[in-house]
C-alpha cells in the first residue's frame, strides 16, 4: 500500500536541501534535490567513497570540475543530461537559473567522513 511521507528539508542562507535515501532496495542509496537557492555556490568538495549522478530536471546551473588533474566546467541545461562524477572529482555548483531544480543521486548514503573540502592545489 502507498505510504505518503515527509522527507526532511534542511534549510540554510543558501537554500533548501531536501533529502531521500534508504527507501528503495539496492541500487541508488541516496538522493538529494536543491531548490529556492541563493546566490552562493553549493559543493566545494569531493568524496573518498561516493559516486553521484547530477541532474537539472529544471532550469540550469554550472558546475566546475576538478580531478587533481584535469578542470573543466559543465552546463547542465536540459533534464536530459546527467553529468556522473567519480569520488575523486572536486566540484562546485554555481550560476543557477531562477528556476532551477537541482538533483543528486548517489551509490553511497550520508557520511561527513566521505567529504573532502579541500580543493586540489
Amino acid at each position: 500500500m502507498a505510504k505518503l511521507i515527509q522527507l526532511p528539508t534542511i534549510q540554510d542562507n543558501r537554500g533548501k536541501l531536501t533529502v531521500f535515501q534508504d527507501l528503495l532496495p539496492d541500487g541508488i542509496k541516496r538522493v538529494f534535490y536543491i531548490y529556492d537557492h541563493q546566490e552562493e555556490a553549493r559543493g566545494g568538495h569531493r568524496h573518498k567513497n561516493a559516486t553521484h549522478a547530477l541532474i537539472c530536471p529544471i532550469g540550469s546551473c554550472k558546475i566546475y570540475i576538478n580531478d587533481g588533474i584535469n578542470e573543466q566546467v559543465f552546463m547542465l541545461d536540459s533534464p536530459k543530461k546527467c553529468l556522473i562524477l567519480n569520488p575523486e572529482d572536486w566540484r562546485k555548483m554555481y550560476d543557477f537559473s531562477e528556476d532551477t531544480l537541482f538533483l543528486c543521486l548517489s551509490n553511497t548514503i550520508y557520511d561527513p567522513d566521505d567529504y573532502i573540502t579541500t580543493p586540489y592545489k
